[in-house]
């Protein structure tokens, strides 16, 4: 019986042995560290590692994570400068650089620094108009950036930099922006096809200049733009009047009012011959 006692508080003892150094014991990733109280009272920063603590002596409220973090965060119905209610969407990236002021200083850092990233959204939307928000993101992002900083300075965490991921407006301004784009787009293509004729027309006043001076020249432009309709695989032969091929100056490019005027010379001397041999007979 005796044994028997003996053996169960062995047993105890062993356990709660095992269960003391289990608490004693902590293992800190790389990237993690711990903060230790002895107490209630601040003792160090331990980690990575082994780490070894009194049990409920030492205590371990904290275990913060040294990566760089992403936190998104938004603002809706938020009205910029010039009155627009929009929805912006952004993500922060931050990361802790001093474990000790982020676990003494704020309590719940990582709730502190989202609503700290809100407010600054909110702060920066009411001072930019709704054209340099969607066009200036960059500007914004940085001055989002400096303001998050200011923020939480003191706190031991560092922001990297935060982009605007989205910036949704109502759908019906977004209508009426679209219509204005268009609107820019036909006068911008206006613009540039009234500038395309008006540099056509210099042209063709230069080449008829040129050809004023020289026939042969325009005889031979004819013939090319002939030769050039008539050479495509699809092209179709068109009989056009005399006179007008002769309006255009086309005439004797197909060969057809030269023809006529021989035919006339020819018919004209004819007649001439025939009145002096009836002259002469008489």
């Amino acid at each position: 019986m005796v044994d028997l006692v003996t053996t169960v508080i062995i047993l105890v003892i062993l356990i709660i042995v095992l269960v003391l150094v289990a608490k004693s014991i902590r293992i800190v990733k790389q990237w993690e560290r711990i903060v230790v109280l002895y107490l209630g009272r601040f003792v160090g920063i331990r980690g990575p590692g082994l780490i070894l603590i009194i049990p409920f002596l030492n205590t371990v409220p904290y275990i913060i994570d040294l990566r760089v973090i992403t936190t998104s965060f938004t603002a809706e119905q938020t009205l910029t400068k010039d009155t627009v209610p929009v929805n912006v969407d952004a993500v922060l990236f931050w990361q802790v650089t001093d474990v000790e002021k982020a676990a003494l200083q704020v309590a719940d850092f990582r709730g502190a620094v989202l609503l700290a990233a809100q407010t600054a959204l909110r702060d920066v939307i009411g001072k930019t108009v709704l054209a340099d928000m969607l066009a200036g993101r960059e500007i914004i992002d940085k001055e989002l950036q400096k303001t998050i900083q200011a923020r939480i300075d003191g706190w031991g965490i560092n922001v990297l930099s935060v982009e605007i991921r989205d910036v949704v407006i109502p759908l019906q301004l977004q209508d009426a922006m679209s219509m204005q784009a268009q609107a820019d787009r036909e006068r911008q293509a206006r613009v540039i096809l009234g500038d395309s004729e008006r540099q056509i027309a210099r042209s063709f006043e230069e080449a008829a200049k040129v050809y004023t001076d020289n026939p042969t020249a325009l005889h031979l432009r004819g013939m090319n733009m002939l030769y050039e309709g008539l050479k495509s695989n699809n092209a179709v032969l068109v009989l056009v009047p005399a006179p007008a091929l002769n309006t255009m100056g086309l005439g004797d490019t197909t060969g057809i009012v030269a023809l006529s005027q021989v035919m006339k010379k020819a018919k004209d001397e004819s007649a001439e011959r025939t009145r002096e041999e009836s002259g002469t007979g008489e």
